[in-house]
């Protein structure tokens, strides 16, 4: 049952949380502003084209803002409490720091599950909603002044299905006529040889066929033992049935992956997960990270109630560089956990959770030590 106290200590913060996340949506909104400002004008974005891509875009901070806001407003709060000697009165009447805290928990632990929904539903949104929105209005704007052809499109399209054995590639996609040009499609065998190259000035997904189909092309058929080509035969168009390669998938996959959403990062793993190519590791590790994240409320308030309450005589800025210090240490553990990931030294699963774990252990210990 919520006492007088828990009331107390649960309004202080949720009134410096509120102040600082506001204050923080504000900077950050700013920092998107004075990056995508110019080129939503370049295309020729009016106010309601701006005012709608920045909503979208805002949930997409969340995840951040909210980790932020916690650490500086538990410090304010806490560290506000303890120099007024509120937190000795309440310890003096026989109240340990985990009952005068509880309601900080209860409130990190409702944060965690926010964070999971976040990263798993708003934020992957967000961050493709957003981008749909620039890519349309750079396809609304280039489409008055190129070639169709060339409007929102991607260079250099490299793409290798070691599942179906298939490797393809595309001088350019244009995400406006959903079509490849310059395309070149190549079977392997077993070791990985040639057999047959196809090649065409475009082609595209028949989504109603469940198929791909080129237009202007060769397909030509090589002997793998020797390399020496076989046959070759022109063709005006050609439908293929079995080449079911989802393009959107091709393009996600080249990107980094700190630019995909959570979704798109579960649809690259899914697709490559009985594959050992060391690329989509990095992937694995972005993927389990987003998840490794829902602790990110308990870790840091674990470990700025220690700061916030240190001795009476020690300057509270002590506790905030002790603080900001050990979330180096957490970005150093971070760095290195996702490196040894990426290379396959250690699992992904494990190269995400390691600094989350390590850190709320670390805020345990120093919670345990408070007296």
């Amino acid at each position: 049952m919520m006492t007088l106290i828990d009331r107390y200590i649960l309004r202080e913060w949720m009134g410096a949380f509120g102040l600082v996340l506001g204050a923080t949506v504000g900077m950050l909104l700013m920092q998107s502003m004075y990056d995508d400002l110019g080129d939503l004008l370049d295309v020729g974005a009016g106010v309601v084209d701006i005012v709608f891509y920045f909503a979208v875009k805002l949930p997409s901070f969340l995840s951040v803002v909210l980790t932020l806001s916690l650490l500086l407003s538990l410090l304010f709060t806490l560290g506000r409490l303890h120099r007024n000697l509120e937190i000795s009165a309440m310890r003096s009447a026989g109240l340990s720091l985990g009952r005068i805290t509880r309601m900080i928990w209860l409130a990190g632990l409702l944060l965690c599950g926010l964070t999971w929904y976040l990263n798993g539903t708003v934020i992957p949104w967000s961050v493709e909603a957003s981008r749909e929105v620039l890519q349309d209005l750079r396809i609304r704007d280039q489409g008055k002044i190129e070639r169709v052809d060339q409007v929102e499109a991607v260079y250099s399209v490299a793409f290798d299905n070691q599942q179906e054995r298939r490797m393809w590639f595309m001088n350019r996609y244009s995400r406006y006529t959903s079509r490849g040009y310059g395309v070149t499609v190549t079977e392997l065998d077993a070791e990985r040889r040639e057999k047959t190259r196809l090649q065409a000035r475009e082609a595209w997904f028949d989504e109603s066929a469940n198929g791909w189909r080129f237009r202007e092309g060769r397909e030509t058929w090589i002997d793998p033992e020797s390399g020496e080509v076989q046959r070759t035969l022109p063709f005006e168009e050609h439908f293929v049935g079995h080449y079911r390669e989802d393009p959107e998938l091709m393009l996600v996959f080249d990107q980094r992956p700190q630019d995909l959403s959570f979704f798109e990062l579960e649809r690259v793993i899914a697709f490559y997960q009985a594959e050992d190519d060391p690329k989509v590791r990095r992937y694995a590790v972005r993927y389990f990270g987003l998840l490794a994240e829902t602790m990110g409320p308990l870790i840091i308030i674990a470990l700025a109630i220690p700061f916030a309450v240190a001795g009476v005589r020690v300057n509270p800025a002590v506790g905030v560089s002790k603080s900001i210090g050990l979330f180096l240490l957490y970005f150093f553990l971070f760095k290195t956990s996702t490196a040894l990931g990426a290379r396959g030294s250690l699992d992904p699963l494990w190269a995400a959770l390691a600094p989350n774990l390590s850190m709320l252990a670390l805020g345990v210990i120093l919670m345990l030590r408070v007296r």
